[in-house]
């Protein structure tokens, strides 16, 4: 009897704990689909995704060199241990050689990644617009785990640079459409503006936390589990999107907006600011970031842990400079290009002191200015990149961030390989001196955009004519959806509203609330 009993208790017990398995995965279940939930949730997969993207391309700073210098001397001393008549001249003349050729593979391959990235941008933000944000991301993620893997178990140059490439192939598709995403559910400018910041904070920390993250591994386990580490996480993330997003499932495509095409955007004048803008203000951290590591060495005879850690401090102002720039754009969104142009003079003016530091103590207070103008000129931009949208194109964010990624491309595939070459022919204090004043000079072309943004504050055509407008990709499917399951017919019947460019939102709900028999077309 007493068995019978522990058994029922048991099972009873049992019972309770599935129901309440059940009960947390209803709740679950109905918090994700509430839509503020889901784009929080989103929201936290774009964000990893992107950090995982900036670790990746920063993780190899501290591994990369050495490893290839052990394989270098390893490939030296077994071709050359016959040679053993070589006088000392020809063998310091070798080995410069050797480093020279060294550097230079060193740069080609930390460029790579920027380079095929800047190549595709152009192909998948067209493709963005045409499927979508979310299969795009999937692809990414893929990608970038399969690149990952590749770098982990990778033992010679020809494979380690496949693997850098192709870490560039997902991330064109990645971070592309992880920020468009955003944009596109998040329409109201303040909101965007601060889930924009969000996603500029996990890039910073994904570029500055790397390279300690990676030089500790590898000093105490080896190359790969670095790698190994980042790859799980990005599979995590992938399931992630597979289970909240649901990529392949049931979806409204029939009456997608059409974005506008990017050669379109390109010759935007509005556009092409900005985007020159995000390449100016890049160019110093992209350029000092193969060449600081040298000139601390040679003129401050800095340690290992120094140079590991020379940016890890500039986390801290970056993630200050995307709050208060957040902060301001709520309560003044019509100084957007304001903020962008003081960032850019704090840039050049931080880039010029870079050279005058003596100690590393002293060397951490530009390098925080510098990344504290970027936080604020991208914060700022980013989001005057979907506006520009919204306001002069059709509401699909793929193709206008594709063209923000290749400004970001441009700096960081110039600044491994140019990089060097200037400092080698002119010097590190005129490169600094170069940067400074490129930025400084720049910022005056932002007043262009003062007419524009200063339509913010004025721009609620968007709430004053729509109850549920389809506010881009993402709400234009969700309002397809709903109409299909309120009148009982196929959405692939209905036919929406275009102009000459494609999909006119405002266009097309004020067409959809007129009381009509059926869908008309026009």
């Amino acid at each position: 009897m007493d068995g019978e009993g522990g058994s029922s208790g048991l099972a009873k017990s049992a019972a309770v704990k599935l129901s309440e398995m059940g009960e947390r995965t209803k709740q679950l279940g109905t918090a994700m689909r509430d839509p503020h939930q889901q784009r929080r949730i989103i929201l936290v997969i774009v964000c990893v995704a992107l950090l995982l993207d900036n670790m990746l391309y920063m993780v190899i700073v501290p591994i990369i060199p050495d490893y290839l210098a052990d394989l270098e001397i390893e490939q030296s001393e077994h071709v050359h241990v016959v040679m053993h008549s070589n006088t000392s001249a020809n063998s310091t003349s070798q080995d410069k050689s050797n480093k020279d050729n060294l550097d230079i593979q060193i740069g080609i391959l930390f460029a790579s990644k920027a380079i095929l990235q800047l190549l595709v941008n152009p192909l998948s933000g067209t493709f963005i617009d045409r499927v979508g944000y979310d299969i795009p991301l999937l692809i990414g993620l893929t990608v970038m785990f399969v690149s990952t893997c590749i770098f982990a178990f990778g033992e010679n140059y020809a494979t380690l640079f496949m693997a850098r490439s192709l870490q560039g192939l997902g991330s064109a598709f990645a971070d592309t459409s992880g920020i468009a995403m955003i944009a596109d559910i998040y329409t109201e400018e303040a909101e965007r503006s601060r889930a924009l910041g969000i996603a500029l904070a996990f890039i910073s920390f994904g570029s500055l936390v790397a390279p300690p993250f990676g030089g500790v591994l590898y000093e105490f386990v080896g190359k790969r589990v670095p790698f190994i580490v980042l790859a799980c996480i990005c599979l995590a993330d992938g399931l992630m999107l597979l289970t909240v997003i649901k990529p392949f499932s049931n979806r409204t495509r029939e009456n997608m907006p059409v974005g506008t095409p990017i050669y379109r955007l390109m010759i935007d004048p509005y556009i092409a600011v900005v985007a020159g803008a995000l390449t100016v203000c890049n160019i110093p951290l992209a350029f000092l970031e193969p060449t600081i590591a040298n000139w601390m060495e040679t003129t401050m005879h800095s340690s290992q842990w120094e140079m590991g850690l020379t940016w890890l401090p500039a986390f801290f102002p970056h993630v200050l400079g995307v709050y208060i720039t957040v902060k301001l754009a709520a309560q003044h969104p019509n100084l957007q290009w304001f903020y962008g142009a003081v960032g850019m003079v704090i840039i050049g003016a931080s880039s010029c002191t870079v050279p005058a530091c003596k100690t590393f103590g002293q060397l951490i207070a530009p390098l925080c200015g510098i990344c504290f103008g970027i936080a604020l000129v991208d914060t700022a931009l980013l989001p005057t990149l979907a506006f520009l949208v919204d306001v002069r194109h059709v509401s699909v964010y793929g193709s206008v961030y594709a063209i923000a990624d290749i400004s970001y491309s441009v700096a960081y595939a110039m600044g491994p390989i140019v990089a060097g070459q200037i400092v080698h022919s002119l010097g590190f204090v005129q490169l600094n001196l170069g940067m400074g004043l490129v930025n400084v000079l720049y910022a005056p072309a932002l007043l262009l955009l003062r007419n524009v943004c200063q339509m913010k504050p004025s721009y609620s055509e968007r709430d004053n004519l729509l109850d549920e407008a389809p506010q881009g990709l993402y709400d234009t499917i969700k309002m397809e959806e709903r109409r299909a399951k309120k009148k009982g017919y196929s959405s692939a019947g209905n036919c929406l509203s275009v102009d000459e460019n494609g999909f006119d939102p405002f266009r097309a709900q004020r067409s959809l609330s007129e009381e009509s028999s059926g869908p008309e077309c026009t």
